[in-house]
């Protein structure tokens, strides 16, 4: 294969000083050389490109012009400072003022270090950008008889486009001999690249998922066969094209460049495919230089999936969290979850203690997709928001004409559609004594009896109950059975108040804002972006407020501190809020006090309640300094007012 090296020369003596040197490469069409002209700047290392040249050479000033504009190396004529030497004492002879005019990278050239040998004074204009050379030049318009512009091609090609004398600082034989020389080099190393990069296409080429790697700039390294059918451009040539350019609307392509974790999946929609993709960022030395794409059809797999489970997603009765969806941090909160996973595996009735918010369903869809009934229906049911005249029917099921607007055929309870999974039933302390009794015969004897119906239905179900209450209070007040509880009981999980799990709240708070904000859902309404960080008074504000409602409060306060910026919770001070947060004896007691028997102020009724929220803070072993904390007071005034019931 032929190689070919492009050069934009900067006058007719560089042109002529290669020719001598080069003349059969040049001859045999290896060797292409234009001369720099100002008004093609921009499109002069195309045209040699467009010419057949694999590598470009350029000096100065045309160097920094072409070197955006190709797709292929370009390689710059570097300046000797001798080669500077001689062009200054070539502009001296000119008697006038000399202007230097050269770019910062250009060359290492310090002035004040040479003036007192070259014994001439010289004007130094450096400039950064190659849109600033032009500036520099017409800078001395006004004085073009007495000056004369000293520098590389360009600056010397608008000084004569402006009729002002110029010295051109040409290269030596040895710069031009050892720039052409690595360029050769460098032809070669391509060509053994290019044939490595074919192997590698043919290779890629083989594997069934997509395939594209981008490089930091957003061009397109490789791009295999599959990748190119799911993105629909299979007869494009989209090698070093820039991403944005050749797929538009996929932006989504660039998010790995910004992300230095791997392994991101997401599913995503693309034409009428569904794909299965997967960032992996590529590094060099730790620091992200590109990042490869892995594409997955999973479009049939998906429908047959969708065939599979369509019963089951249309009545809600499939699990979609996993234990990785329970986000925490505190070792309190691994240690409950550990255990989780232990009694999973497990097939026993299980019971989940928590407060409201606190995550029950999702540890108990967790323990269901851990266990051996994961490919089986998970029924769920919250037994507090079904009224107790229809609780019976829907869990039990009933038979056609068994009472009054009983559907034709009957009705499957929820325990039957649970067959072979798993039945979650949420809020068990709300269940009606009586219905209390048939579950207890469930759990004992895996049968069920629809209403209407004399004839038993055998069950192979596992039973997970959860409360937001202690039971055993319940069975005290007779409205709980101590023997339901105890075969609920034989396994139970005790999931902390958020309050507890300390080193979770802003944790979950950071992971609850950025998903708010990756769902895109607000239309710039949000107040933050992605890189919003917390400040001290704010982790402070998460961390001393007391979460009644847990982590579905904490989700609530980060949607609204997305939209307002700011953190709202409930305020501490309000009585309401207080009382709630009571436990249910002194609740009892603060309803059954006669008040009449008492005579006291609205101060001494605040001071009552205070002590009763210390007390339960501290019967919850918490700290003084903790205590103190979440009431928004020191440590004195905390012993003040608790000394006071004394």
């Amino acid at each position: 294969m032929k190689k070919v090296i492009g050069i934009i020369a900067s006058d007719y003596e560089l042109k002529e000083k290669i020719e001598n040197l080069y003349s059969k490469d040049i001859k045999n069409g290896n060797i292409i050389i234009d001369i720099i002209k100002v008004d093609l700047l921009e499109e002069q290392g195309k045209i040699l490109e467009d010419k057949g040249a694999q590598v470009i050479i350029g000096r100065g000033g045309g160097y920094k012009l072409i070197l955006d504009t190709v797709n292929v190396p370009v390689i710059p004529l570097n300046m000797k400072v001798i080669d500077l030497l001689k062009a200054i004492k070539i502009a001296s002879t000119y008697s006038k003022k000399i202007v230097l005019v050269l770019g910062y990278d250009e060359i290492d050239f310090d002035y004040s270090s040479w003036k007192n040998i070259m014994s001439v004074d010289v004007t130094e204009e450096w400039f950064k950008s190659k849109y600033e050379i032009r500036n520099r030049v017409i800078k001395y318009l006004d004085q073009k008889d007495d000056v004369v512009i000293v520098g590389s091609g360009i600056a010397c090609s608008f000084a004569r486009q402006y009729k002002m004398n110029n010295v051109f600082i040409n290269a030596s034989d040895d710069s031009i001999k050892e720039v052409i020389e690595y360029s050769k080099k460098l032809l070669e190393s391509l060509e053994d690249e290019k044939f490595n990069n074919e192997v590698l296409r043919n290779v890629l080429d083989g594997v069934k998922d997509g395939i594209i790697a981008i490089d930091k700039r957003g061009r397109i390294i490789l791009c295999n066969a599959s990748a190119k059918k799911i993105l629909k451009c299979e007869k494009k040539d989209v090698s070093n094209k820039l991403i944005t350019t050749i797929f538009r609307n996929m932006e989504w392509l660039l998010g790995g460049l910004d992300n230095s974790i791997d392994n991101k999946r997401q599913i995503r929609n693309i034409g009428d495919l569904v794909v299965n993709t997967r960032s992996v960022p590529i590094k060099v030395d730790s620091e992200i230089h590109g990042v490869l794409w892995i594409l997955q059809d999973i479009t049939k797999l998906q429908k047959l999936e969708r065939n599979i489970r369509i019963d089951l997603n249309e009545r809600g009765l499939y699990a979609k969290y996993t234990f990785s969806d329970f986000i925490h941090k505190d070792p309190e909160t691994k240690e409950f979850i550990e255990e989780a996973k232990k009694i999973g595996k497990t097939d026993y009735t299980t019971l989940l203690y928590g407060e409201s918010g606190s995550g029950k369903e999702i540890l108990a869809q967790s323990i269901h997709n851990i266990s051996k009934r994961k490919d089986k229906p998970f029924v769920a049911i919250n037994c507090a928001t079904i009224s107790e005249s229809l609780l019976e029917s829907e869990l039990f099921g009933y038979e056609e004409g068994s009472f009054t607007g009983a559907r034709k055929g009957g009705k499957q309870g929820l325990f039957e559609l649970a067959h072979g999974g798993t039945i979650f039933l949420d809020e068990i302390n709300s269940l009606p004594l009586h219905v209390q009794n048939k579950l207890l015969r469930v759990i004992e004897e895996r049968q069920i009896m629809r209403i209407g119906s004399d004839c038993m239905i055998p069950l192979d179900i596992r039973i997970i109950a959860a409360t937001n209450e202690h039971l055993i209070s319940k069975i005290k007040d007779k409205t709980f059975r101590a023997d339901l509880f105890y075969r609920l009981s034989s396994l139970e999980i005790n999931i902390p108040p958020l309050r507890n799990r300390k080193n979770d709240i802003a944790f979950l708070f950071e992971h609850f804002v950025k998903t708010i904000l990756n769902e895109n859902l607000l239309g710039n309404l949000n107040s933050i972006d992605e890189h919003f960080m917390l400040n001290k008074d704010e982790l402070m504000k998460l961390e001393s407020y007391d979460w009644p409602g847990n982590v579905r409060e904490l989700k609530n306060v980060a949607q609204k501190y997305v939209i307002t910026g700011k953190i709202k919770t409930s305020s501490i001070e309000n009585e309401e809020i207080k009382y709630l947060c009571l436990d249910k004896e002194t609740k009892d007691k603060v309803d059954s006090a006669d008040y009449n028997d008492f005579n006291i102020d609205m101060k001494e009724i605040n001071s009552f309640v205070e002590i009763k929220i210390i007390d339960m803070l501290f019967n919850q072993g918490l700290s003084k300094t903790e205590v103190a904390n979440i009431l928004g007071i020191s440590r004195t005034a905390l012993w003040n007012k608790y000394n006071k019931k004394k």
